[in-house]
């Protein structure tokens, strides 16, 4: 088609055209594009939260840990949206800790945290490794489909054509596949960057978090928050208001004083005896 100027138009590229071109594997690779796509707008919004938060609550919650554990609890809580509010406040809400236990907890809420940021890594693994097999296969059935026209005859005349017309047609799967592959690697690894940086995070978080626990431990509360340890109550026996009595004396204890004017030292039956 020529314009009123003498320059042709640029041919544009007609979707139903190009889906015709690739052939039935662009099902599969539309696909596989969908979910390549919805994974990785789901993980930069994600990320996009954390790198724009996280900063100010580190800073927030070690600054209030200096002066006031239980300030610093209460900025950690109201962190617990994000991966690294819900690591800081995890050693801060136990009941009552040791350094070891502190330190395990922030070990297993950075474990669980990091795992989390690792969502959505595997479905770009599988789009990375099947995209480009897929494409490549679409392209080798399109070589078949046009090598089987071919007739030995038809080989130097004008019928041939067709043929180097079906083998670029073909291209268009390999080309479909490694585009989508090479989209995916790219995000796949900026992902892997971002999380070995929250790792460096966490850690520096950690361990500034643990120096301050190590030389002003915090004093655990109890519920009604008094500041204190709770105490154990004891039920006391009323006070006894009735005088003491005297302690009397058990008559079978001591044995029985003898009559005056007898011998104490022998007994009444022996002095009859011996006269």
């Amino acid at each position: 088609m020529v314009c009123l100027n003498g320059r042709r138009k640029p041919k544009t590229v007609d979707i139903l055209t190009l889906f015709r071109k690739v052939g039935p594997v662009i099902w599969p690779l539309l696909f596989f594009s969908f979910l390549c796509l919805s994974v990785i707008l789901e993980r930069l919004w994600f990320w996009l939260r954390i790198l724009t938060q996280e900063k100010e609550i580190v800073s927030s919650v070690l600054d209030a840990a200096h002066d006031n554990w239980g300030a610093a609890k209460e900025i950690a809580k109201r962190a617990t949206d994000q991966p690294i509010g819900r690591f800081l406040y995890a050693p801060l809400s136990l009941p009552k800790s040791n350094p070891e236990i502190f330190r395990l907890a922030l070990e297993s809420t950075a474990e669980h945290e990091l795992a989390q940021m690792r969502r959505g890594e595997k479905v770009l693994e599988l789009v990375i490794a099947v995209a480009p097999l897929l494409g490549l296969f679409g392209t080798v059935w399109g070589l078949i489909r046009s090598l089987e026209s071919i007739r030995i005859g038809d080989l130097g005349t004008e019928s041939t054509a067709g043929v180097t017309t079906g083998i670029g047609e073909a291209l268009y799967c390999t080309a479909t596949g490694l585009a989508i592959a090479i989209l995916s690697l790219i995000f796949y690894r900026l992902f892997q960057a971002l999380v070995v940086n929250q790792v460096k995070v966490f850690r520096k978080a950690g361990n500034d978090l643990e120096m301050l626990y190590l030389q002003s431990p915090p004093e655990f509360t109890n519920s009604t928050g008094s500041g204190t340890l709770p105490q154990v109550l004891v039920r006391e026996s009323p006070p006894n208001t009735n005088p003491p009595r005297k302690k009397s004396k058990n008559r079978f204890s001591q044995p029985p004083e003898p009559p005056l004017g007898s011998d104490s030292s022998e007994p009444k039956d022996s002095q009859e005896f011996n006269s």
